[in-house]
């Protein structure tokens, strides 16, 4: 019996071990209490102010403070928004500029946290914007209260000082003058498509022109300084400032003055033949005196038929020993090429000193008998041209006749005669202008308040800086072109265009024109 009794207590003792075994702590599950509002006595939460979101709301309203109607300025001249003090902001409608703006006009959102904010429709002649704002704030008994609510913005108009001194005739505080003194326009086209392309003027409050050039008005000093750093990155110019005094109150020590940039561009063009002065050549490197303009940007890039050395004069350099141009492209001969030898390396006339020589261009000895004369006069005249790359027998290439030319130039009448080629070839001709305008597909945008071509001799000189971009992939780089969807399409397979310098589809851009919808057709008429 006793050995029976402590079997069983033994097994008892077992099982009393099992059902004090630990409870692993991911088994358990917290179960929490709720508690009744102090206030309505809805079952809730625990939380440390003993409410319900209800009760907490009618005790407690966290928007206070934070004004629900609000008004902001703006001006229907320029579509600009004030933002205090005096700075006039551009903000599109539900932009995030605009949503900015409207925030900063809240004065007591800093006491809380911001959660989110969005726009809600409005009409758009409602003169109304509204926001939906959500925020959070602690409250009472260290609780955290979320609310979201309304904020109205009525849109009053304001006029800014700048339309409204443009109202008054009194617009501007700042003149650009820009000229170049020669009857050449090449440079001046140049300048407005990179004006148009950079869109340079669009703090301009009015364009004038003038018979030299142009007058462009701006409303501060600081935006016309701006306009003449970008023309002084593209083009070479020289500019001096000054201002006048307008008025002077004592009583505050200010003062009014209109300021005066005066912009002179380099009176030459691309395709010009200058005569270098002596000094300045020997300067150069020992380049001849009489080189071809061979392209007008920051800098103007010279090169010289005899030898395909080529040189950079700035403008500083170009200020201090002066050239002018001795020919328009109008008095350039036509020509034709009748033979044509490169010259290699090896025969080159070099000297100690020498500049840089091109390796882009080929030099050549050329011989050419005028266009209009052939079939009359047999007799040919030799040359050297810097484009032996290019030219080939029975092309037709533009040349300056030095030698039956009159030309009043001090620094050519210095040098001796045999220093003084007959013919300077400047240009290839690679088709009729006629011919090349009807293959054309592409245009140029012209800048409103910009003299137009209004003369046969200007016409002429546009459309050969249509040529110019054509055949200077360089140039292309800063200029916009466009679709010209007024010409018809033709064969790309024509031989008659072989080597023609042409403009591929993806160097062009599509227009935007009113009127037309997404497929490029005429759009459909509104509905009243």
């Amino acid at each position: 019996k006793l050995i029976l009794l402590d079997s069983l207590l033994q097994e008892r003792q077992k099982e009393d071990i099992i059902v004090m075994e630990a409870i692993p702590e991911s088994d358990l599950v917290r179960v929490s209490g709720k508690i009744l509002c102090c206030e309505c006595g809805t079952p809730i939460d625990p939380n440390p102010a003993n409410l319900c979101v209800a009760c907490l709301r009618t005790q407690v309203d966290i928007t206070e403070g934070i004004p629900k109607q609000v008004t902001i300025q703006f001006c229907r001249f320029c579509d600009r928004y004030l933002q205090p003090p005096q700075m006039w902001i551009t903000a599109a409608l539900e932009s995030r500029e605009l949503m900015a703006l409207c925030l900063k006009k809240l004065k007591g959102l800093a006491r809380v946290k911001l959660i989110d904010a969005s726009f809600l429709w409005t009409e758009p002649h409602s003169k109304r914007l509204k926001i939906k704002l959500q925020i959070q704030a602690e409250v009472v008994g260290g609780a955290i209260l979320q609310q979201t609510f309304v904020v109205e913005y009525t849109v009053a108009y304001q006029m800014c000082p700048d339309c409204h001194r443009t109202e008054a005739k009194d617009h501007w505080n700042c003149l650009v003058q820009v000229r170049q003194r020669t009857k050449q326009r090449k440079t001046l086209f140049f300048l407005e498509q990179l004006l148009i392309k950079y869109n340079a003027t669009k703090d301009c409050v009015g364009i004038k022109p003038n018979h030299e050039g142009l007058d462009f008005f701006f409303a501060t000093e600081s935006k016309g300084k701006t306009l003449v750093e970008f023309l002084q990155s593209m083009i070479p110019i020289k500019y001096g400032h000054s201002k006048k005094l307008i008025s002077h109150d004592v009583n505050s020590n200010t003062y009014n003055y209109k300021y005066t940039f005066s912009v002179e561009v380099v009176p030459v063009c691309k395709d010009n033949v200058v005569a270098l002065p002596r000094q300045l050549a020997h300067q150069l490197g020992g380049i001849s005196q009489i080189v071809v303009v061979n392209k007008v940007h920051q800098v103007l890039h010279l090169i010289d038929a005899n030898t395909c050395q080529f040189v950079e004069v700035n403008p500083t350099t170009y200020y201090k020993s002066p050239f002018l141009p001795l020919n328009r492209f109008s008095e350039l001969v036509e020509y034709t090429v009748m033979n044509i030898e490169p010259i290699t390396s090896k025969d080159r006339n070099t000297f100690s000193g020498q500049g840089k020589v091109s390796h882009k261009h080929v030099l050549a000895d050329c011989w050419v008998t005028k266009s209009s004369e052939l079939g009359v006069n047999e007799d040919t005249t030799h040359c050297r041209t810097f484009m032996g790359a290019i030219l080939d027998i029975g092309d037709t290439v533009m040349g300056l006749d030095l030698r039956n030319s009159n030309v009043n130039n001090p620094d050519l009448e210095l040098m001796s005669a045999d220093k003084i080629p007959d013919v300077i070839l400047v240009k290839k001709m690679y088709a009729d202008k006629t011919f090349r305008n009807r293959r054309r597909r592409w245009r140029l945008k012209r800048m409103e308040g910009l003299p137009h071509v209004d003369t046969e001799s200007c016409n002429n000189e546009y459309v050969g800086f249509m040529e110019d971009i054509e055949e200077d992939p360089f140039m292309r780089q800063h200029v916009n072109l466009y679709k010209d969807k007024t010409k018809m399409p033709v064969d790309e397979d024509d031989e008659d265009d072989a080597g023609l310098p042409q403009i591929t589809l993806a160097e062009m851009l599509d227009d935007l024109e009113i009127g037309e919808d997404a497929t490029g057709k005429e759009g459909a008429a509104m509905d009243d």
